[in-house]
């Protein structure tokens, strides 16, 4: 039988933490500031949601707006901090000028959070080569999925890439899960599917009421039996 499909979902405190937990999300994305694409949120959110859910979080490193670093030792100390408040999963992705990963940053970064497991986020999808990204990544430590549409538009016009990705799971560079996110529908999900692809985020789509709403509990159990289905 084959391994559950894994759906997580943004969640910006503890109230989102159980909404998406009661509708069978299985991973949360822990995040503030979505006016901004998602910031790190506190210490203090991060305690209350480790509270208020058993399910694993993976928690946002970002402190400005686009794909750059900015201060990478505010960024480790935040890193630290999580860390010390119990955080073992994060999410982070870099990019410098020329749209090719930051290894600086995203080295320091992974020093800081040793032995985690870690998501690269849709940075990927702005990368001036995604194949490239992939090859200078392979090799650190703890990075196990790749946040991606396909695109920096979205899954609409991402989806032959998400695609062809998924066909090249067993080549070097391509072993993290493929974790589908970024404009994505109920629509896209047969061809992601029988594409092999078993992974999926959503943010907005939890909640019909905007991003001043919470994380509706019946939206995230729809979007669970047609992962599932």
């Amino acid at each position: 039988m084959s391994k559950r499909a894994l759906l997580e979902v943004i969640a910006l405190g503890a109230r989102d933490a159980a909404a998406a937990r009661a509708g069978g999300a299985d991973r949360l994305e822990l995040v503030s500031d979505m006016a901004r694409d998602g910031l790190s949120p506190s210490r203090e959110t991060f305690g209350r949601v480790r509270a208020a859910v058993d399910i694993p979080v993976r928690v946002m490193l970002r402190l400005a707006d686009g794909f750059g670093a900015g201060d990478v030792d505010m960024l480790a100390g935040v890193a630290g901090g999580l860390r010390a408040e119990g955080a073992d999963e994060f999410v982070l992705g870099f990019l410098d000028t020329h749209g090719d990963p930051d290894l600086v940053a995203v080295e320091r970064l992974v020093a800081e959070i040793e032995g985690c497991r870690w998501t690269f986020h849709r940075a990927i999808d702005r990368a001036a080569d995604r194949e490239s990204l992939r090859k200078r990544l392979a090799d650190l430590p703890g990075l196990d999925a790749y946040l991606t549409a396909g695109s920096a538009s979205g899954v609409d016009d991402g989806l032959a890439v998400l695609l062809a990705e998924a066909a090249r799971g067993d080549e070097p560079g391509y072993e993290p899960r493929l974790m589908v996110g970024g404009g994505l529908r109920l629509g896209h999900l047969p061809a992601l599917r029988a594409a092999g692809l078993d992974a999926f985020h959503i943010g907005g789509a939890a909640r019909p009421g905007g991003w001043g709403a919470p994380v509706d509990t019946a939206a995230v159990r729809e979007w669970r039996e047609a992962v599932d289905g």
